[in-house]
């Protein structure tokens, strides 16, 4: 399937690629369909994606258990068009060209689901206003 307009990429990218960035990536392959390219990656990689997100995301009606942390890669930001970096600061490569957003969250790491909604709740917010942005229309 070709289309005339090409599919934007976005790269979400924490520290260990558990928690934050998962969530960020799951919530805008849900919501975009195929309409964008979505990586997540993290500078320092965890084994495994932190439980208390998996649940929470659940309860979103999205099953992220089978993602695995990737490590972040120079060649993943240079095929992005916009990199959306949470909490990993320094240790992101920069490349001109790219649109890069900050986005302030609190780290879900080592807390429980409680604590991990209201994180999602604001991820899940700020992807929908990110595809606004994009002009890409959410498909669910």
């Amino acid at each position: 399937m070709s289309t005339a307009i090409p599919r934007p990429s976005v790269l979400f990218v924490c520290v260990h690629n558990a928690g934050r960035s998962q969530m960020a990536a799951a919530f805008l392959t849900h919501l975009a369909g195929d309409a964008v390219e979505v990586r997540s990656a993290g500078s320092a990689p965890a084994a495994t994606v932190n439980p208390a997100v998996v649940e929470a995301m659940k309860e979103s009606g999205i099953d992220i258990s089978a993602e695995i942390p990737k490590v972040l890669t120079t060649a993943a930001v240079q095929a992005s068009d916009v990199v959306i970096t949470m909490g990993c600061g320094d240790t992101c490569p920069v490349f001109p060209g790219k649109r890069y957003l900050d986005w302030q969250l609190e780290d879900p790491a080592g807390q429980g689901v409680d604590a991990v909604r209201p994180i999602r709740n604001e991820i899940e917010q700020r992807v929908r206003g990110l595809l606004a942005e994009l002009g890409i229309p959410i498909a669910v």
